[in-house]
């Protein structure tokens, strides 16, 4: 896979999305083919999401994975039967020929994105290497993470924004961010989910408000952004990650209907 295979004819944006994390294979075939079927129908690339492990939860007892090797069967099974390319994090140098091996699109966490030593072996798998802007940084400052990986020979990076940190338990996006990496040269894609986070909550759990998710994604479309990135569950509520601030699957495809409508607007622009 190349960012050229992300590039629709109709000039649609492209699309990212599944749950936070791999909970079973049942459950990534169902959310995978529910999607396959909507972005067929409205012309959208589409790349399945999902974690094969969570490194980074609040606390101890939260669920982190079903294991390594069996998520990223998963994820395999995933492309083999439906024919789609695939993304998922990793949080380790060591993570990268592994995670490689199984899928398309190497994730870079948005704690993780000033990681050098991360982001070069990202780099030297080949894949394409999508790295989320931290929630610290600017989105100027996103260029020298986007070198690391072009210097290290690989020319396929995408960026995501997902939100900048707004005192400690909040996230806002600023969409001066987005034509600004945008000028850099790679795709930019919007993370409609994250970027809605409530971080840091008393509980140790991740507040949220999905309630947004639509306006949030609205304004991305509008700002030019090239893809949009969502966490999408059959029962956000039971989820086993990031729950709070999922979308509701079966709400998936009206959203994508109307974003696909602003998109045929603003390309005549």
């Amino acid at each position: 896979m190349t960012i050229q295979d992300l590039k629709s004819e109709t000039n649609n944006f492209f699309l990212l999305a599944g749950p936070c994390v791999i909970e079973g294979e049942e459950m990534a075939l169902r959310i995978a083919e529910r999607i396959v079927t909507m972005t067929d129908k409205l012309n959208i690339p589409y790349v399945f999401k999902g974690s094969y492990r969570k490194a980074n939860r609040s606390r101890i007892d939260s669920f982190t994975g079903i294991g390594d090797e069996k998520a990223l069967k998963v994820l395999r099974k995933v492309h083999e039967t439906f024919g789609i390319h695939t993304v998922t994090d990793i949080h380790t140098a060591a993570e990268a020929s592994m995670a490689a091996e199984y899928v398309d699109v190497l994730q870079i966490p948005a704690f993780l994105c000033r990681q050098t030593d991360l982001l070069i072996a990202a780099a030297e798998t080949g894949k394409v290497v999508n790295v989320k802007k931290g929630q610290f940084l600017s989105g100027e400052a996103m260029q020298f993470a986007v070198r690391k990986v072009v210097e290290s020979g690989n020319p396929n990076v995408m960026i995501t924004e997902r939100g900048t940190t707004f005192g400690y338990q909040d996230l806002i996006v600023d969409y001066r961010a987005i034509p600004v990496m945008k000028s850099f040269g790679f795709p930019v894609i919007l993370d409609c989910t994250h970027s809605l986070q409530q971080p840091n909550q008393s509980s140790g759990v991740t507040g949220g408000m999905p309630q947004l998710i639509e306006t949030i994604a609205r304004a991305g479309i509008v700002t030019g952004v090239d893809g949009l990135f969502i966490e999408t569950h059959e029962n956000p509520s039971v989820a086993k990650s990031d729950g709070a601030n999922m979308l509701q699957l079966d709400l998936l495809e009206r959203l994508l209907t109307r974003l696909t409508e602003i998109r045929k607007v603003i390309n005549k622009f």
